[in-house]
């Protein structure tokens, strides 16, 4: 088995550095709740066909509790991306008081 490269978020620097993209792989209301200011929203399900959308620098890839974001990094590692998946993904990112941004008005929140 194929070990995917995963951080938790105690590995990711706050403010994220420079360099750093994010890519964020869940729908779209989870996206409109809350997400990372700056990141690039591709739904897992249209990632194949927007590979050209997906930062070439090195990628934080982000979902709601990690499972979807681990698939995209598995296929996108294959792509030869170099990517990485945050394990806990929003919900320890939330948890941790990191920034986030909302589209909804209400403020921001993972649903």
């Amino acid at each position: 088995m194929v070990s995917l490269p995963t951080v938790g978020i105690d590995g990711v620097p706050d403010p994220l550095p420079e360099g750093l993209a994010v890519l964020d792989v869940r729908e779209p209301g989870e996206w409109s709740a809350g997400h990372i200011e700056g990141a690039v929203h591709i739904p897992l399900s249209d990632l194949p066909t927007r590979l050209d959308d997906v930062p070439v620098e090195r990628t934080l890839v982000v979902c709601k509790v990690g499972g979807r974001s681990a698939r995209a990094v598995a296929w996108l590692t294959q792509q030869g991306r170099d990517v990485v998946n945050l394990d806990g993904g929003m919900l320890d990112w939330e948890a941790a008081g990191r920034p986030m941004v909302s589209e909804t008005g209400a403020p921001p929140a993972v649903v």
